[in-house]
């Protein structure tokens, strides 16, 4: 961070008196960024404006000071260095710029003088064939967004949430870019959000699926209890899950109810919308939470349940099994005065006796229920 506010207080002088002519600061830096840069563009009243060649930062930010409309610039998991031209371009704020490079950061809204920063979780659904103690059901990314009065800057991370699409579908859409930076925005919040509601029906599948395998009855030689590893790591993915959703909230709240002096007012009603979605996952993903926990409990109750039929049936086995172990104990004392060993009945009338006794303690056990 130190090094970016060195280059920021370095730079600015030197960019006062080279805008117009360009530097040859000017071309190291955009070529430093440019690895990072993965769409670059003006545009003015609703269109993209069409160039020859590829546009840098600093050549799309002369295009709109001379001619009006703002830049869109979109960066792909830049380093410190790759930033800091682009943070001393557009006068970014170092505590922004640190969060946007170093990522992993909680949704929220921040206004640095006369920027906001917004930092959104993007959620990916990883599909898979089926649910295990080792799956992974969603996969996490975050989108940082500057607003400007007449830029417009995302900075994306992870490999999921690619933005192009919904540059090409907004660029269709002229009436509603005409509005500004802020209609970027609004469109990327909304596209995050939908990607929310699509994840969360996923998700809902999965848990619907454990719910079914936990209350029915397991099938023969089939295991019991191995459904709370699948359970718990379920749980874990919509922790994840929830802690992309629920902070948000408050910053969209803001965004649909507060003036704020970078968002149009046009723009500020389709926050709204936003908002509503983004409450209503919000619901669903707590849901989910208190759902698995439930579920949990439900299958740590019938693991306990099934334990506790397991050592009945063995306390039943044993006591029927001790009737003959106590009587082949008696006559294997040898005593030479034993009772009934001369007897030619004798062997067949014991083990006639122990088979009624056995019999006579399993149809009573039985009957309890216990076997």
């Amino acid at each position: 961070m130190s090094m970016i506010r060195d280059l920021r207080a370095a730079v600015r002088p030197q960019l006062r008196k080279d805008t117009a002519a360009g530097s040859p600061y000017e071309t190291t830096r955009d070529a430093t960024a440019a690895s990072a840069v993965v769409d670059c563009a003006v545009y003015r009243d609703g269109r993209r404006v069409k160039s020859d060649e590829t546009l840098t930062p600093h050549q799309a930010m002369l295009q709109v000071r001379r001619d009006g409309g703002f830049a869109w610039i979109g960066l792909h998991e830049p380093t410190e260095a790759e930033f800091a031209g682009i943070a001393a371009e557009f006068g970014l704020h170092p505590l922004a710029v640190e969060d946007a490079v170093h990522a992993h950061q909680r949704p929220k809204l921040e206004r640095y003088d006369d920027t906001l920063f917004t930092v959104f979780k993007t959620i990916h659904y990883v599909e898979h064939a089926e649910l295990t103690a080792t799956s992974e059901v969603v996969e996490t990314g975050e989108v940082m967004c500057f607003t400007g009065r007449d830029f417009f800057i995302t900075v994306r991370h992870g490999g999921q949430g690619s933005l192009r699409a919904l540059r090409h579908r907004l660029q269709d859409d002229a009436e509603k870019l005409a509005k500004g930076p802020s209609a970027v925005l609004h469109a990327i919040a909304d596209h995050v959000v939908d990607g929310y509601i699509a994840v969360a029906d996923a998700v809902q599948d999965d848990i619907d699926e454990v719910e079914i395998d936990v209350f029915s009855q397991p099938g023969k030689g089939s295991p019991r209890g191995t459904d709370a590893g699948r359970i718990y790591q379920l749980k874990r993915e919509v922790l994840e899950f929830k802690r992309a959703v629920s902070p948000l909230l408050r910053p969209m709240q803001l965004l649909s109810e507060r003036p704020m002096l970078l968002v149009d007012p046009d723009i500020q009603k389709y926050f709204r919308d936003v908002a509503d979605h983004l409450a209503r996952v919000q619901e669903q993903v707590i849901g989910f939470d208190e759902l698995l926990n439930s579920i949990l409990q439900a299958n740590l109750a019938q693991a306990t349940v099934a334990q506790n039929e397991d050592m009945r049936k063995i306390t039943s086995w044993a006591a029927i099994v001790a009737v003959p172990t106590m009587i082949c104990g008696v006559y294997g004392m040898n005593f030479e005065h034993m009772p009934e060993t001369k007897w030619e009945y004798g062997y067949p009338t014991v083990m006639v006796g122990i088979a009624a006794v056995c019999f006579v303690i399993h149809r009573t056990l039985k009957r309890n229920g216990w076997l």
